[in-house]
């Protein structure tokens, strides 16, 4: 008999990786941003690794998605937007739809603005999940108060690690073995 696995974890079958935002013009600014920027690198290759489809927005106006993350997504189309909330715009909803996963899984800046707003529009459709250490907002305390407020809106506020170990779900594979790499 197969082990059961509970419903309350990822499955990664079911997940898609938004990374919103982290633009050269912005990124300066934001607080803790190396720790982002790693973050958000090891959830890009990470992806790359188990075939996780990854959708890239980036604010109209402030210069390209950082080039550690963007050299680490194969194909990377990002999607100009000038809404927060990135369910305003045609072109990231269509890809989600074509993705047809039920899991958002969002990185980004900033937190408490285009993160946020995402993340409450998406709950209306999808399992959200924020992951807490790849976010960031100018202030700490506005990062505080936005992963609060999503916690309590029901998105899952998680880690990096968190969040790769769960979509691995075992050791000794060649992912496993990929991934070690990326956490160590």
């Amino acid at each position: 008999m197969s082990p059961q696995v509970s419903e309350r974890l990822l499955k990664r079958e079911d997940a898609i990786l938004a990374i919103i935002d982290i633009q050269e013009k912005l990124f300066p600014v934001m607080a803790d941003r190396e720790a982002l920027a790693g973050n958000a690198v090891r959830l890009a290759k990470f992806a790359g690794i188990i075939g996780l489809p990854v959708v890239v927005t980036e604010q109209e106006n402030l210069g390209p998605t950082l080039p550690e993350i963007a050299s680490e997504i194969d194909g990377l189309t990002p999607i100009t937007k000038i809404t927060f909330d990135c369910f305003g715009n045609e072109d990231f909803k269509r890809r989600l739809e074509e993705a047809g996963r039920k899991t958002l899984v969002l990185c980004g800046i900033e937190s408490h603005i285009c993160v946020t707003q995402t993340a409450l529009s998406g709950l209306a459709d999808f399992d959200v999940q924020i992951v807490a250490d790849a976010v960031s907002s100018r202030s700490l305390h506005n990062r505080e108060v936005a992963l609060k407020r999503l916690s309590q809106a029901g998105a899952v506020v998680t880690s990096t690690e968190m969040l790769i170990y769960e979509l691995l779900g075992r050791a000794g594979t060649d992912e496993f073995r990929a991934t070690l790499k990326l956490v160590k």
